[in-house]
């Protein structure tokens, strides 16, 4: 039957029928729900700000008296806000705010004297009178490092180590300065970590790893110098949903201090949905519940956050406005002066246009991390639940940074590095598995493993093996300083000093500066070292030297001098 054939009551036009077609309409949305936090920002039931501080402690703060205060309120006002800036920064009109906020012309550190006194309903008001471009002008100059960056999940469905070491070892040559990884089955996160840490020396002596745990063993893999970050630390907007995960604040400063005393760089993680999504919203928009996660974490005392809704991105994503205040709580991170590492991370929307534009806000202005999981994996293999973006997207992500010359970290490399690269990182841990007596990594698996695109292509590994091993690096004590030996051992001396100078940074404690992050020299580059300077056109970081030209160059570039001819 033709569409002419149908009767006029059922009858589409051609256009309906492919606009109905197209990938977008597999996508959720859902009708603002206020009562019960489905709606991301501008909710009536948002309380008003409001502060009033007696003999140095604020007893009143949005309209709550302090002996009504629930234990987020009580940490933030005791921890969060800075009393000395209180009353005047709230005494401004939250336009007033913003204004200076977007306004090039007034230093970032005049800023940050006014929202350290501001409290979360008022931080509230002040991004909310900002529209998304304004968001955009405004991250630009309160981004804590002047530099932006990248980080990459390297995972894989059957938890194979060999494939993260190759995907990690592939991801930080392609510039990724943090590589992330977690498990389907926990207990082999010894393997994957230790494969993780070998591949990204590989690829990059400094680029540093993290394994996503349970927080004991992440604690101890990193205390063990077999990872060297952490930003899993989970904290939310409401006291029910804490309560629901046995946490308080104050448990989750504990840790953070416990990471900090050994050196390990770690920021906590929260997310615009959480609250909805787990049940306990308490009836506030999801915009103001992250702000107060916000200042839990500066109160906690930790170098940064990981936001951008990353798990729960569906829930804003589905409501009016739910990525622009996905866009303003990475700002609120950002004028609080923590490390803001952006989400962009879990796949939401099955349009290409959609998912592209969702990373826009925070790619063209650039933030601390403009994703804080790029897939380094193709999707079926990212035990994270999926990313917006994959190793599939790596040429898009190269020619958008060359068409608009914003930095989003990556670089094009020529297929016969990323071989090369692959192969000595499978190499290195088939000589760390061989010199602490692990399960060995076959011929067949390095050959395959450089090759390779996803999990299904590699040898079907001995499973219980790699357990009963996995378990016996727990129990014998392994730490980064064997994995040195290791690689000395095996002949990969490069890639051992590259280890090495990574563990001496956690010994120097430079890495938890805000915004740390480790040049090819193994030195520091932070907020301390390379602080934000953007005062309008013509200051701040842009793209330029040597960086630029490696930035112009993709894989399909024409030469000048011979059209004819190919430039890699």
């Amino acid at each position: 039957m033709t569409s002419t054939d149908r009767p006029a009551q059922n009858r589409h036009s051609t256009r309906t029928e492919i606009i109905e077609a197209r990938p977008i309409q597999l996508d959720g949305f859902v009708e603002e729900w206020p009562e019960v936090g489905m709606i991301a920002m501008e909710s009536p039931y948002d309380p008003e700000p409001s502060i009033r501080v007696e003999d140095g402690v604020i007893v009143e703060m949005d309209g709550r008296e302090r002996s009504d205060f629930d234990f987020l309120d009580q940490f933030i006002a005791d921890h969060a806000i800075d009393i000395s800036a209180a009353e005047e920064a709230m005494a401004l009109d939250a336009q007033e705010i913003a204004a200076r906020i977007v306004d090039p012309r007034v230093p970032r550190q005049d800023i940050l004297h006014l929202t350290r006194g501001l409290t979360p309903a008022k931080l509230l008001d002040v991004v909310e009178s900002m529209n998304v471009v304004e968001i955009m002008m405004a991250m630009q100059k309160m981004r804590a490092r002047r530099t932006p960056a990248n980080q990459a999940h390297s995972t894989s469905a059957r938890d194979n180590p060999v494939q993260v070491a190759a995907d990690a070892a592939e991801a930080a040559l392609r510039g990724f300065a943090e590589l992330e990884t977690t498990l389907g089955v926990v207990r082999y996160a010894p393997l994957v970590a230790i494969a993780l840490q070998v591949g990204g020396q590989t690829g990059r002596g400094g680029v540093i790893t993290q394994c996503a745990l349970e927080e004991a063993t992440e604690l101890e893999l990193g205390m063990r110098g077999i990872t060297a970050y952490a930003e899993t630390i989970s904290v939310y907007g409401t006291e029910s949903v804490f309560v629901d995960g046995d946490d308080t604040p104050w448990s989750k400063a504990f840790l953070a201090s416990a990471y900090a005393s050994r050196g390990i760089k770690m920021r906590f993680t929260s997310g615009t949905g959480a609250e909805v999504q787990m049940g306990n919203a308490e009836g506030k928009s999801m915009l103001y519940l992250e702000i107060r996660c916000i200042q839990v974490a500066k109160g906690a005392g930790v170098q940064g956050l990981q936001n951008g809704s990353i798990s729960c991105i569906g829930v804003p994503g589905a409501v009016p406005s739910g990525i622009r205040a996905v866009a303003a709580e990475n700002l609120v991170a950002s004028m609080l002066d923590l490390e803001c590492a952006s989400g962009n991370d879990q796949s939401f929307s099955h349009s290409p246009m959609r998912r592209t534009a969702r990373t826009m806000p925070q790619l063209l202005p650039g933030t601390d991390f403009v994703v804080s999981g790029y897939s380094g994996v193709p999707n079926a293999d990212n035990m994270f639940a999926g990313s917006n973006w994959d190793p599939e997207d790596y040429d898009d992500w190269n020619t958008i940074q060359r068409d608009l010359k914003v930095d989003g970290g990556l670089r094009h490399v020529a297929e016969k590095e990323v071989l090369a690269v692959r192969g000595k990182a499978i190499r290195a841990l088939q000589a760390v598995f061989a010199g602490l007596d692990l399960p060995p990594i076959t011929d067949e698996e390095v050959d395959a493993g450089i090759y390779a695109h996803g999990s299904e292509e590699l040898p079907e590994r001995d499973v219980l093996e790699d357990l009963k091993a996995a378990k016996g690096v727990m129990d014998r004590g392994i730490t980064g300083l064997d994995l040195v030996a290791a690689l000395e051992k095996g002949g990969f001396r490069d890639v051992a000093e590259n280890l090495l100078h990574v563990l001496r940074q956690r010994v120097s404690g430079d890495l938890l500066q805000t915004s740390a992050i480790l040049d090819g020299d193994f030195s520091v580059r932070s907020a301390i070292n390379d602080a934000n300077d953007y005062a309008g056109p013509g200051t701040g970081y842009r793209p330029s030297g040597e960086r630029w030209e490696e930035m112009k160059r993709l894989r399909h570039v024409l030469s000048a001098s011979n059209p004819e001819q190919e430039v890699e």
